[in-house]
């Protein structure tokens, strides 16, 4: 006969249910911003990282769901300002906390290091400024003078048929996609990983899907001279890479050379890069549209 759950047990099992959120300083210099104030106690950026990943590792004991979080100094102050809250309270620090659970770039504790845990912590917060300011500048591009049409919401779906082409064409295999457009104020990369068998439709992250075709909808919208590049590999072959370069609302294919010299030339310096032993370098196919992007967008 079963025995009756104590009021202990009972506890623990609620507990388990109950998900943990662990803000990380993840950088050197936010680290320094943060000791300004008296109530934080850690003086040295390694050691707040190792007491941290002990945290971790004792909140995956308990067997509950733990997501780590991106704690931002300016963000933070700001909070407090807009709250009334004293940012120098470790209560306020934990509401700031909380808000991140909901809103803030995580990532989920799964017991991987530091080493892995902060690069793609940061990563993931790069890709999320990216997406948010994307989305802006798309929808500041407002309505189209002549025909009226939302042109963010054009360029967005003309974005979307594009990327379902794209992976069409690609056929089977592990498809790994960059989208490059250049902006105002800074350069906006979207990456996408998918996979396709010999039949059915590609898999992918529906999150960075989204993030893909915002922006190359920007660079739709904002007629910018962007690129898309991609990577097929499959077991047993040598990886294909293609390219294309966006003009006029089109993914134009890049001929073989250019494709060769995209990924052969340090974008930094010009200087040119030994070719990948293990990949062969094709010219785009063809992505056109069923439909012209109107020229007066």
């Amino acid at each position: 006969m079963a025995q009756p759950s104590t009021t202990a047990s009972l506890r623990r099992a609620l507990r388990r249910e109950v998900p943990s959120t662990v803000a990380l300083l993840a950088d050197e210099d936010d680290f320094a911003a943060m000791r300004h104030y008296a109530t934080f106690r850690f003086d040295d950026h390694p050691a707040y990282l190792r007491q941290v990943e002990v945290l971790l590792r004792d909140l995956a004991t308990r067997g509950g769901h733990t997501t780590v979080a991106l704690f931002d100094p300016e963000e933070y102050a700001a909070y407090c300002h807009e709250t009334g809250l004293d940012p120098d309270r470790p209560d306020s620090r934990s509401r700031y906390t909380a808000e991140l659970a909901a809103t803030g770039a995580r990532v989920p504790y799964t017991g991987q290091p530091m080493t892995d845990l902060v690069p793609a912590l940061i990563d993931t917060a790069v890709r999320r400024a990216t997406w948010e300011y994307a989305t802006m500048l798309l929808s500041d591009t407002g309505d189209c003078a002549e025909c009226g049409q939302d042109i963010g919401r054009a360029a967005f779906d003309r974005a979307s048929r594009l990327l379902l082409r794209l992976l069409e064409a690609a056929g089977p295999g592990t498809h790994h996609l960059v989208c490059s457009v250049p902006a105002a104020d800074e350069q906006l990369l979207a990456l996408l990983h998918t996979s396709r068998d010999d039949d059915g439709p590609a898999r992918l992250d529906s999150a960075e899907g989204a993030q893909f075709v915002t922006v190359l909808a920007t660079g739709i919208a904002l007629d910018s001279p962007g690129g898309v590049v991609l990577r097929t590999s499959a077991p047993g072959a040598r990886d294909r890479l293609h390219g294309w370069r966006l003009a006029h609302g089109k993914l134009l294919p890049l001929t073989e050379a250019e494709v060769f010299n995209a990924y052969c030339t340090d974008a930094r310096t010009g200087e040119p890069i030994a070719p990948e032993p293990h990949a062969d370098y094709h010219a785009g196919f063809d992505l056109a549209p069923d439909d012209d992007w109107p020229a007066h967008h």
